[in-house]
């Protein structure tokens, strides 16, 4: 915490100390998206009595930002996000704890009405870029692994011919005492470290992110016992562009204690995902293939972390219903037998999918993929390993430069997985149907 206090007030010093602070310019973006759904199932189960109703329903978010110049290379970015709720629906209960399921600094109940998400320091310096302040975090590389969230950090960001160089120091809890937190200890908060660098060339780039993670909030608890988590991550990632052809690759592997309890018995840390997808476009017509894999957690080694803290992120939506954090978030989880269920984002699996899709016309884009999902490792209480089998079909028509609209249709072949530990009981295929319009400015 010290080390944060002092380079935080050093890069504030070096701030002033370089510009002089005059409002002269605004520059205002966003968007606002209103979409409708309907979800066929709301559970996996069938001829039971808990085996769900389907549900329907409309949905909106307004998201505002606006970055005051105060001077050459010296700026303050807010962004914000309001109304960002189901039409006419109740209202969410008050909570002082941020929305975990949104990319967010505000609570559920603060984003229906307005939640400021980002306010931070940009200062453009010859020796870099510094970053000061509630700003994006979680982001890197593709899209896979990656789960967008405001975080309070310090940013340093230095460009210099085909490089690029970052480090960040992260605040993700603060638990000492506070007007607000009387706390009776020190040394109970979350931070995190990152270095990262990339390197970019005509048609592609690459790169390497590691970070060190040191949770110590319940450094101090009765239940569970006291521990603290430390772990490190390495996430390289690579994307080219070969004549018609795009490919985007990227590993993710996190290894440590977590948790390390104080009295002994640490559980190691050993998780791996990667993503591997290929693209070629011809104009009119496109097709693809993915494959992608996050390592579960192994039933039998209690002393063993194998999967659970890796996954494909939250901004990677592969699918209509499998693994989609939209369609999680707005309708909730898709819950099986004896505690499976499916929602955003993936998690233990093998994933494969092959799409293709068309432009008949400049504003129109229409694509189709077919997707099939597996559990990497089986739970103790679960028999078989097969998510399911999806189809989607997706129509994008550009009205304006700004305005589009989408319709899609999702079906799910249900795999036994969701069947849980016997093989009597039944399940049901599901479908969606979502039609969104989405405007950018």
């Amino acid at each position: 915490m010290k080390k944060f206090i002092f380079i935080f007030f050093a890069i504030i010093l070096l701030i002033f100390y370089c510009a002089s602070v005059w409002a002269s310019e605004v520059k205002f973006s966003g968007s606002y998206y209103a979409a409708g759904i309907y979800l066929d199932k709301t559970t996996f189960k069938k001829d039971v009595t808990d085996a769900g109703p389907s549900t329907s329903f409309y949905y909106q978010r307004l998201r505002l930002r606006a970055d005051f110049i105060a001077a050459a290379g010296l700026t303050l970015i807010t962004r914000f996000d309001a109304l960002e709720r189901i039409w006419g629906a109740p209202r969410s209960a008050g909570s002082g704890l941020p929305d975990t399921l949104s990319p967010s600094a505000g609570t559920r109940a603060e984003n229906e009405n307005i939640a400021f998400d980002w306010v931070y320091l940009s200062y453009a310096s010859a020796l870099g870029t510094f970053n000061i302040g509630y700003q994006n975090d979680g982001a890197w590389g593709t899209a896979f692994g990656d789960t967008s969230r405001p975080n309070p950090k310090i940013s340093w960001i230095l460009t210099t011919g085909s490089w690029m160089f970052l480090a960040q120091i992260i605040k993700v809890a603060e638990n000492g005492y506070t007007a607000n937190n009387p706390a009776t200890a020190t040394d109970l908060d979350y931070d995190k470290y990152v270095a990262a660098f990339s390197y970019y060339w005509k048609g592609g780039e690459a790169g390497i992110l590691g970070f060190v993670s040191r949770n110590a909030v319940n450094r101090q608890g009765a239940i569970p016992p006291a521990s603290k988590q430390l772990f490190y991550g390495l996430l390289p990632y690579f994307i080219a562009q070969i004549g018609p052809a795009k490919i985007q690759a990227e590993l993710d592997y996190y290894w440590g204690e977590y948790p390390a309890y104080e009295s002994g018995g640490d559980i190691k840390l050993n998780n791996l995902a990667g993503f591997l997808d290929v693209a070629a476009d011809y104009g009119i017509f496109y097709a693809g293939a993915t494959i992608a894999y996050v390592a579960g957690d192994k039933s039998g080694t209690i002393s063993k972390m194998e999967g659970g803290l890796a996954t494909g992120g939250r901004d990677w939506e592969p699918c209509l219903i499998l693994w989609n954090q939209e369609r999680t978030y707005w309708a909730g989880a898709i819950a099986g037998y004896d505690g499976t269920a499916n929602e955003g984002p993936m998690t233990n699996g093998w994933f494969f999918q092959a799409r293709g899709g068309a432009r008949p016309v400049a504003a129109l884009d229409i694509m189709a993929s077919l997707s099939y999902a597996k559990a990497d490792q089986l739970p103790a209480y679960v028999s078989e390993k097969e998510y399911g089998w999806e189809i989607d079909v997706t129509a994008t028509y550009k009205i304006t430069n700004n305005l589009s609209y989408m319709l899609g249709v999702g079906y799910l072949f249900t795999g036994d997985y969701y069947k849980g530990n016997n093989a009597e009981n039944k399940i049901a295929d599901n479908y969606i149907v979502i039609n969104k319009l989405t405007l950018t400015f």
